[in-house]
């Protein structure tokens, strides 16, 4: 059992030429007692973005604050707070921040996926 705070979670910055301004937190995973699956939370400041990829596994998203775009198989798809996405696996996909404010949200994927 695990009850926490996305405030007191360890945040890990992620910035290299693929991955601009994105934060991530690990909610809940095998060290939380969920085997198979891991949910992360990130967080994108203003420019933020993760690259364009495509992998073996697919992920759910779930947004939680601010504006973003999910480029999905070729389209753009925009995301706002409430917005829901599953991202099926080998599709080409990327997020990036849409607006001024950071674009939260919460990615679940199967706990090899949490690379």
């Amino acid at each position: 059992m695990n009850v926490s705070h996305r405030d007191i979670i360890e945040k890990k910055k992620l910035d290299n030429p693929a991955v601009h301004n994105v934060t991530k937190q690990v909610l809940v995973g095998p060290d939380q007692g969920w085997e198979d699956y891991v949910m992360r939370m990130f967080t994108l400041d203003k420019g933020g973005y993760a690259p364009r990829h495509s992998h073996g596994w697919q992920h759910i998203l779930y947004i939680v604050e601010g504006k973003g775009t999910l480029f999905m198989d070729g389209e753009d798809h925009p995301l706002t707070p409430g917005s829901t996405a599953y991202v099926p696996g080998g599709i080409e996909h990327q997020i990036l921040n849409a607006g001024d404010e950071n674009f939260v949200f919460i990615c679940i994927v199967p706990k090899y996926g949490d690379t």
